[in-house]
């Protein structure tokens, strides 16, 4: 895939989980749920691979902080669920690995990473069990409805390398 291509795709996936986030997010635990953040990283996981995926996750959380529809936590779940989700994928050619990676990148290490983050940056200190569960509702919502445009949409929503 040439460059322009894939920066062009990569924006478009910025534009979808930034506006995602302003039409559909549920309040989970003390946070909010953003389901689209966890679609547009499984999708772009499988069609870009890990690192657009986390780069894809990074601008998102800086646009949903800026525009005030999310707070610094957006940062450690997104990126460590893109990551897992992008490796998951690589390795084993399962689009429901991918979905496993970002549960498991989001929804436990991101929520476990969120702690000390959260202390750190935002001045609150609470316990794992905090963050957990609305991490984890978020990513288990959000991946599957990414795998489910996945196993829709198929192999057309694959970017053909070249």
């Amino acid at each position: 895939m040439n460059k322009t291509r894939m920066i062009t795709t990569m924006a478009i996936f910025v534009a979808i989980g930034t506006l995602g986030a302003q039409v559909l997010w549920f309040p989970a635990g003390i946070a909010k749920a953003y389901p689209v953040q966890h679609v547009v990283n499984v999708l772009a996981a499988v069609t870009l691979g890990p690192l657009p995926a986390v780069a894809i996750a990074f601008v998102i959380g800086i646009l949903r902080v800026l525009l005030g529809l999310g707070t610094l936590l957006a940062f450690p779940g997104g990126m460590i669920g893109a990551l897992l989700a992008g490796i998951f994928y690589k390795i084993s050619k399962r689009k429901g690995l991918a979905v496993v990676g970002e549960v498991l990148g989001t929804g436990v290490i991101g929520a476990l990473f969120a702690v000390p983050y959260a202390q750190l940056f935002m001045g609150t200190s609470v316990g794992a069990l905090a963050f957990l569960p609305p991490f984890f509702v978020s990513s288990v919502s959000g991946a599957f409805l990414g795998w489910f445009v996945l196993s829709r949409v198929g192999e057309r929503l694959s970017v053909r390398r070249v």
